[in-house]
């Protein structure tokens, strides 16, 4: 069975510590035999949703939104992903700005007149990136969990970080910093782990899912 997984990721600077471990986890994923594509919104221009309810009424294919910006050439991967893991830097114990007007915008698809429940059900994962240990990665976690609660799809956690996965860019999570390395995120071994086992469990449930699915509508 084949699981299609899509990494977003939240933060302004391309290729940088939160995009490094939503590359691990989608690396994780293609060892467990799934399709993986990472879309960053780095230099993107995604306005957040204005609630003109155009969507409610007005919605046909391929017209998902009345904003027409960057955030159109994402509706499509959305629609195709049975998972979908949201990685963000920690912004004043929440995630950015970029991250959350991507996710309002994704009010048009599951309530729209056309694209209607079209991401209830998918399995959906949080991960942050905070430049130190307890300065809010389990609130970032949260603002996340919370969406995807309300967009009807299903969150995953682990044992080691319930609300998702979380790793830290500074020299063992104390704030101290390597100016000969940028990317500190990826000698967390526990963040790293955090992010495989979350990828792992998202895909697991994935299946389930799916040949759930697959077998209700083939039940007489």
């Amino acid at each position: 069975m084949k699981i299609k997984v899509l990494g977003v990721c939240g933060s302004p600077i391309k290729k940088g510590n939160t995009e490094q471990l939503l590359a691990r986890a989608l690396e994780v994923a293609r060892e467990e035999g799934a399709e993986t594509e990472l879309v960053s919104l780095a230099k993107k221009q995604i306005s957040d949703c204005i609630h003109c309810n155009w969507c409610l009424a007005k919605q046909k294919e391929g017209h998902y939104c009345s904003i027409k910006d960057d955030m159109t050439e994402f509706y499509e991967p959305i629609l195709n992903a049975d998972v979908i893991l949201f990685a963000t830097p920690v912004y004043l114990g929440r995630l950015s700005g970029q991250l959350a007007d991507f996710i309002d915008r994704l009010r048009c698809i599951e309530f729209g007149n056309f694209y209607e429940d079209r991401v209830r059900d998918k399995v959906g994962g949080a991960l942050a990136v905070a430049w130190a240990r307890n300065c809010g990665m389990e609130t970032a976690l949260l603002s996340i969990v919370t969406t995807l609660l309300m967009l009807d799809m299903i969150p995953v956690g682990t044992h080691m970080v319930p609300l998702g996965a979380a790793g830290v860019s500074s020299i063992h999570g104390t704030g101290e910093f390597d100016v000969e390395d940028k990317l500190l995120v990826l000698k967390d071994e526990s963040g790293l782990k955090s992010a495989e086992i979350l990828t792992r469990r998202a895909i697991e449930l994935a299946r389930i899912v799916k040949s759930g699915k697959e077998s209700l509508e083939s039940a007489p």
